[in-house]
This record gives C-alpha cells, structure tokens and sequence, in this order.
C-alpha cells in the first residue's frame, strides 16, 4: 500500500505550497533521472522532475519562479520531504511523541 503523504510549505517570501510523497519506487526513479551518466546530480534534471512529481499546487514550471532564492528554496524543501531530511516526523497528528 503507498504512503502519498502530503505537505503543506511555507515559503520565505510567503508563498504556499504542497508537496506529495510520490511512493519509495517514484522517488528512486527521480534520482536515477536527476543524475548524468557519472552520478552527478543536476539541478535542472532535478528541479524538473520535483515540479513534476512532487510539488502539486500550485503547478509550476521553472521559469514560472520570479527570482533563483525562490526557486532554490522550494525545490531544496521539495527534495529534503521526499528524502525525509526535512525534519519533520509524521506530522499528521500533533504531539505524537513516544509514550510511556
């Protein structure tokens, strides 16, 4: 059963947006196809494939972004929730800590 757990972000400038898990085997295939033929991580490759998978409202394309501090902001943010480095838990149910 998939897990498509969504996000809602806040951006510096105080723009929102909403991210969607897209699945463990969609978020693999977003890395293989972010990288070149050495492994090496590109950022349009990357950003693209977050616009595409990952950021559903509002949709966007990269030149739709008035300045590079947002965009760079929104698809960091973007990659760190699909990674789970965003440091955030399950944040579905406030104060759901460890019990006990």
């Amino acid at each position: 059963m998939s897990n498509f757990k969504q996000k809602k972000y806040t951006s510096k400038s105080g723009k929102d947006y909403v991210y969607q898990f897209p699945g463990v085997r969609a978020v693999s295939k977003i890395n293989d196809a972010s990288k070149n033929k050495f492994g090496v991580v590109l950022e349009e490759k990357l950003a693209d494939e977050m616009l595409k998978h990952v950021i559903v409202e509002p949709k966007m394309k990269i030149d739709d972004f008035a300045s590079y501090q947002e965009y760079s902001e929104v698809i960091n943010a973007a990659y760190a929730f699909i990674s789970g480095q965003d440091g955030d838990g399950d944040d579905q149910q406030a104060g759901s800590g460890q019990e006990g």
